[in-house]
């Protein structure tokens, strides 16, 4: 393998996701009008901020070798993809999706951006898993995406019953 990163660096990239995810949800509460969003979107901003206690946990929980920094092999052209990947040319983990928001949108369409998210995130979390090796923590990112999995179930719950309300 050419390109290896640890648990603790994905994890670190975990929790810019999660703190994302909280300002979304309180951008979204703040221009979208509708009664319901003035209960669910505060609510989702506090789900975010629990992932994000238990990324930190998990991360607190790391062995020494879990933590450990991989060597980099520049000679390895593959794995230069997913060196821009990690370093936010790709997924960008600067970028604060709130600040898309104009408030012109309906609860529905943040839960369907919302949900959009959160599978991209499954998908470099996927991508992530694999240029790590088991021995620097690679089951430990497994439970990420089992987190951020029930997260989207849990989201298309809520986009279930919006669409199931009298209007």
């Amino acid at each position: 393998m050419g390109l290896e990163f640890n648990a603790d660096e994905i994890f670190q990239m975990a929790l810019q996701i999660e703190k994302n995810g909280v300002r979304f949800y309180k951008r979204a509460a703040e221009v979208t009008g509708k009664a319901a969003a003035r209960d669910l979107l505060p609510r989702l901003a506090a789900m975010e901020g629990t992932h994000e206690k238990i990324f930190t946990r998990m991360r607190e929980g790391l062995t020494e070798q879990e933590r450990k920094k991989p060597v980099y092999n520049p000679g390895d052209h593959s794995s230069e993809y997913l060196r821009a990947w990690a370093d936010q040319n790709v997924f960008d983990l600067r970028s604060d999706p709130s600040e898309k928001l104009t408030g012109k949108e309906t609860i529905e369409s943040v839960l369907q951006t919302a949900i959009g998210l959160e599978k991209d995130s499954i998908v470099f979390y996927l991508g992530m898993k694999d240029v790590v090796p088991e021995r620097l923590g690679r089951g430990k990112i497994g439970e990420i995406i089992n987190e951020e999995m029930r997260h989207v179930a849990s989201l298309s719950r809520e986009l279930e019953t919006l669409r199931h309300q009298p209007l």
